[in-house]
């Protein structure tokens, strides 16, 4: 990678006057298999249930993350990772393997890293809460814009290597906003609720950056 978000000026992004910025950045928290077929959610909470058994934890609500973006000429967009084959989209920004190396070659098992000229989420009427609001500023912005191409290559339910956590459509959400210079420090998933691989993406963006 070229430059991290450790390369930024600091002083420029204080310089930026948000109330004069045409840009927003902003993450929704949407539940995992929000608007599926109940088997598909039954499911889910039986893996869940299984992990905090495991763990020795409190059942949670599963979150998936995803970005609204609006760019310096007004135009409004997505950011998310999905599994390849819900719907056909735009070329994607990036893609990967899911559960295995290699698994990319088939489109079932292959992820999406899309980035849609559109102004809704496909499933944002079941976000939780309000929208969490990142940034104004529009440097941010285009560097994350720069670095989506970038996204490790991971494969997608598989630990990812130097954490404890699996790499999930969380992590490359995470990754991207912590590599363009957002502090995602006090930013976590919905009270009662756990976004799997978050913190992975956050320990892969200090990797790059160390």
């Amino acid at each position: 990678m070229s430059r991290t978000s450790s390369e930024i000026d600091a002083q420029t992004l204080r310089d930026v006057d948000p109330r004069m910025s045409p840009c927003s950045v902003d993450l929704y928290w949407i539940p995992v298999a929000a608007g599926t077929p109940r088997l598909q959610r039954a499911s889910l909470r039986w893996w869940e249930w299984f992990e905090a058994m495991r763990c020795r934890r409190p059942r949670a609500t599963l979150f998936h993350s995803a970005l609204k973006i609006i760019d310096d000429k007004g135009r409004k967009s997505t950011l998310e990772l999905a599994p390849a084959f819900l719907g056909d989209d735009p070329p994607p920004v990036a893609t990967g393997p899911v559960a295995f190396r290699g698994a990319d070659r088939i489109r079932l098992l292959r992820y999406h890293f899309r980035w849609m000229p559109v102004e809704r989420l496909p499933d944002e009427a079941w976000a939780v809460g309000e929208p969490v609001h990142l940034t104004d500023n529009c440097l941010i912005l285009n560097r994350i814009i720069e670095l989506a191409p970038r996204l490790p290559r991971l494969v997608w339910g598989r630990h990812a290597p130097g954490t404890d956590e699996m790499w999930t459509s969380d992590s490359a959400i995470s990754w991207l906003l912590e590599c363009a210079g957002i502090d995602l420090s006090g930013v976590h998933p919905p009270p009662g609720g756990r976004a799997p691989g978050w913190y992975a993406g956050i320990a892969w963006a200090h990797r790059v950056a160390g």
